[in-house]
């Protein structure tokens, strides 16, 4: 290796969306990178993808939005209901996509996995190898990972490692963690004869309920619902779980939930970063996606602000650039933005979480005259954060 700060590799720690397409974007910009991934394998099971417009020109740049838009399944609208069927707002595709100049790509998480995947050198991705961090670095001192082959030096390391986060950990131990958002979620994905006339979601008494069209004829179907933090089926079976939770709403939410094998149906709690972190880097270590700015699915920004930040990082470094003078540049770009979409989030969450009679006829009354208004009004409310232009490459990698 040249020097602390010169032509060192990258490590990643975590295997993820983010991890993955951080790994894509250094190399793009010929910055040599590993992935270390805890897992045996990248196969993930049971959940789709929704990728907003501000996360697909960001895959535009890495050569793989293209492959991920021809996996999409069309559909003319996407709208949001009451638990008897009754449409409360409701958005046209074309319209959406007039608008904001691009598409919500509905996607599998394995398709977006292995897309990026194939787009780096083989060999760049080591599964069933933790890594964890040891000393972050500093201006004149390489960072260290220690890995299943010994301990690793790196100019820059990229801890995309979850919610749970080991190395924001280390960098920053005084901050207070991930707090409980009060809400648990389902996921699964099922094929069923037909696909549903309704995509969208639906909102009921604390809970909600959504469906997604995916290629091959399969569905993403989830649903989210307050609960204590831990809770699981009283049986044991998840998918009983959902058919008595949502069994009397409108189709073809508990028809589509009455599809999904029982051992697939996955259960999570949701946690979140509500407390932003201090920064996004310490030393030679640049924290990425759940592990810098967990928040809760109400905006499906969790995997497209990962992408985000894999954008940014990238286009502030070249094999030549010192990670360390340049990671301040990194924190001031991503620290206020995602601040503001895991409070947004947690606000949507807020009326979700609405339960009593009166609170939920209000909610129901407002998002219905919201429905009415033209759909440019409604659409404005997104731009902010669909809008986000992604930064370019400059690489030979």
């Amino acid at each position: 290796m040249d020097s602390p700060q010169g032509r060192q590799q990258a490590i990643v720690i975590g295997g993820g969306i983010g991890g993955l397409t951080a790994a894509l974007a250094l190399h793009r910009q010929g910055v040599p990178v590993r992935v270390h991934e805890r897992a045996d394998s990248l196969e993930p099971v049971g959940a789709g993808l929704a990728l907003a417009p501000n996360a697909l020109r960001s895959l535009d740049r890495l050569g793989v939005g293209e492959r991920l838009r021809a996996l999409a399944t069309p559909h003319p609208a996407v709208g949001l209901r009451h638990p008897s069927g009754r449409w409360l707002a409701r958005t046209s595709t074309s319209v959406f996509e007039a608008y904001f100049g691009d598409t919500i790509a509905a996607v599998a998480r394995a398709d977006v996995i292995a897309a990026l995947v194939d787009a780096l050198p083989e060999g760049t991705v080591r599964t069933g190898s933790p890594a964890t961090l040891v000393t972050p670095g500093s201006a004149t001192e390489p960072a260290v990972v220690r890995t299943p082959d010994g301990e690793r030096t790196a100019g820059l390391v990229v801890a995309a490692d979850g919610i749970r986060s080991a190395a924001r950990g280390l960098l920053f131990p005084r901050h207070p963690g991930p707090r409980y958002s009060g809400f648990t979620t389902w996921r699964a994905v099922v094929t069923p004869d037909r696909r549903p006339a309704a995509v969208g979601e639906v909102w009921g008494r604390g809970q909600l309920a959504g469906t997604v069209p995916l290629a091959d004829g399969r569905v993403y179907v989830y649903g989210a619902a307050l609960a204590p933090a831990g809770e699981r089926a009283a049986d044991g079976d998840e998918r009983a779980e959902l058919l008595r939770r949502y069994g009397d709403w409108c189709a073809p939410v508990p028809q589509l939930f009455a599809l999904a094998e029982p051992e697939r149906v996955l259960r999570h709690d949701v946690w979140d970063l509500a407390d932003p972190l201090p920064a996004h880097h310490h030393g030679r270590v640049a924290l990425l996606g759940d592990a810098a700015h967990a928040m809760c699915p109400f905006q499906g920004q969790g995997a497209c602000q990962a992408i985000e930040d894999a954008l940014v990082l990238a286009s502030l470094l070249t094999p030549d650039t010192d990670p360390a003078a340049a990671l301040p540049a990194y924190t001031a770009a991503r620290l206020p933005r995602t601040t503001a979409v895991v409070a947004g989030s947690r606000r949507i969450g807020g009326l979700v979480a609405l339960r009593s009679p009166v609170s939920t006829g209000l909610r129901t009354a407002a998002l219905t005259l919201a429905g009415l208004l033209p759909a440019r009004a409604l659409l404005s409310r997104s731009a902010p954060t669909y809008n986000w232009q992604p930064p370019a490459l400059g690489g030979a990698g």
